[in-house]
């Protein structure tokens, strides 16, 4: 007798979208210069949320005089005070960590188990650890009284909009830099509600400036000669245009870009943890997550084994409703991003490798991708190549450990990867000869304010989080 799940429902009720929302900017909601707009779509049903402001270089010019006249003052606040907002901003997200967990749910697309549990949780932690930094910034081993930057212009990605935001603002603000931070395009509404966080905090206004809108909007902040600092996170391809954008400047960069993260799995590895680390590592998010797991690599002699098993608990895993505290796969964040995955999909088993999914019923509205399997795939294959972003795992074999660390490192990402073995001496010697920039061991997509985050090659340079992600928003 199997028994089966009962809706279990998170309540829509707990939040109040608007049916509109302008630009946050110099502490006030106002029109795009031009009176465009833009709808932001729910992609489990299609559903539109809400009209967002689109806007323009005008409006990005406002938001960067106004980021401008408020560093005077805030850069001149000792840290215990900036400290005393960044605070405030913690606490608040944690008292309102569960409308914005919905919040992010219906505008994402991703499960709420994953906003409310993993999300929310960090993006206060976040601005507590840095809170912590803002009045030790001489102890930081950048010498002694480190300035701020500016104007720091800040981009961020769809796939964890409130936690990139935190990533973000949290080190820019503790080190005394005003902000215009670019949401993305098809998930701005938890900036949006942010801004009114930073109202309800007390922060000064011009402290913070969100301005919504597209492609062009992120294009003409990055651009503007006001800006002292550009963060951004998202696709290699944007990520090199902005460098050539900054090349010549004295702008500050850093980049956190595209993954093809090697999750290794040795003969001697705790099976059954080693596949509940490989499906937190590319099914987390819909794998749409630049660090997922997307490169399977096992040794030879446990592969039948850990593929069988791992069959079995993708047969497990429950897709549907993102709202259903259940649910483990959610929708894909765009109609776009849903042909980029089904298009490298399709290449795959055009080129030969074997695709497997379980059973699985996809709803009839929204954006959806069953949990997908690739055998049989060689390093020359794109799928092995090319971030697909979405919930589809390549596997390939090795035999010996230099093999594994060959294949591992024949990428041109270097963001992440993870080991399981229980050996203690193989984890450091492989993890030390691997490209990447941050290196599981027994475990898969674990994160931690007080540690850096960053990539080597195509997937970026800078560092995020930790003492590391003060340096990228000081001037040493």
């Amino acid at each position: 007798m199997s028994f089966t799940y009962a809706p279990a429902l998170e309540s829509r009720a707990v939040v109040d979208i608007a049916p509109s929302y302008g630009l946050f900017i110099d502490g006030e909601f106002t029109e795009a210069t031009g009176g465009k707009v833009f709808k932001t779509v729910s992609p489990s049903s299609e559903e539109v949320l809400s009209e967002v402001a689109q806007g323009s270089a005008e409006d990005v010019d406002r938001a960067v005089k106004a980021a401008r006249k408020a560093f005077e003052k805030w850069s001149a606040l000792p840290g215990s005070e900036r400290a005393k907002y960044l605070f405030r901003i913690a606490r608040i997200i944690q008292e309102r960590s569960r409308g914005l967990a919905v919040l992010e749910t219906l505008d994402n697309g991703k499960p709420i188990k994953e906003t409310r549990d993993a999300d929310l949780p960090l993006v206060a932690a976040h601005f507590f650890y840095y809170a912590g930094w803002a009045d030790k910034l001489d102890h930081a081993g950048y010498g002694a009284n480190p300035r701020p930057l500016g104007v720091a212009g800040q981009v961020i990605p769809w796939n964890f909009p409130l936690l990139m935001l935190a990533w973000k603002i949290a080190p820019a603000l503790a080190t005394g830099n005003t902000v215009v931070l670019k949401p993305a395009e098809t998930t701005p509404l938890s900036a949006l509600f942010f801004a009114d966080i930073c109202r309800q905090a007390g922060l000064p206004k011009g402290v913070v400036n969100i301005v919504t809108g597209d492609g062009t909007t992120g294009a003409a902040l990055v651009a503007h000669e006001d800006v002292n600092k550009v963060a951004f996170t998202g696709s290699t391809a944007v990520g090199k245009a902005i460098a050539r954008t900054v090349a010549g400047s004295d702008k500050k960069l850093t980049l956190e870009l595209g993954g093809k993260g090697a999750n290794i799995v040795f003969d001697d590895a705790p099976i059954d943890q080693a596949v509940e680390g490989i499906v937190q590592g590319i099914f987390f998010n819909q794998g749409q997550v630049c660090c997922a797991g997307s490169r399977l690599l096992v040794q030879e002699s446990v592969q039948d084994e850990l593929l069988d098993s791992l069959k079995r608990r993708l047969s497990t895993l429950r897709l549907g409703d993102p709202l259903d505290k259940n649910t483990d796969i959610g929708a894909i964040n765009s109609a776009e991003q849903l042909a980029r995955i089904t298009e490298l999909a399709d290449s795959g088993e055009a080129e030969g490798a074997e695709r497997w999914a379980p059973a699985c019923e996809l709803p009839s509205a929204g954006y959806w991708f069953a949990p997908t399997l690739f055998t049989g795939v060689t390093q020359a294959h794109r799928i092995a190549r090319e971030e697909i972003f979405g919930p589809v795992l390549s596997v390939l074999s090795f035999r010996t450990p230099a093999e594994a660390v060959a294949k591992a490192n024949n990428s041109q990402y270097g963001l992440s990867a993870g080991i399981w073995t229980e050996k203690g001496s193989r984890m450091l010697a492989v993890a030390s000869k691997l490209r990447a920039g941050v290196v599981w061991a027994n475990t898969f997509n674990k994160f931690d304010p007080t540690s850096p985050f960053g990539g080597f090659k195509e997937s970026g340079f800078g560092r995020e989080g930790g003492r590391h992600g003060l340096e990228a928003y000081l001037d040493v």
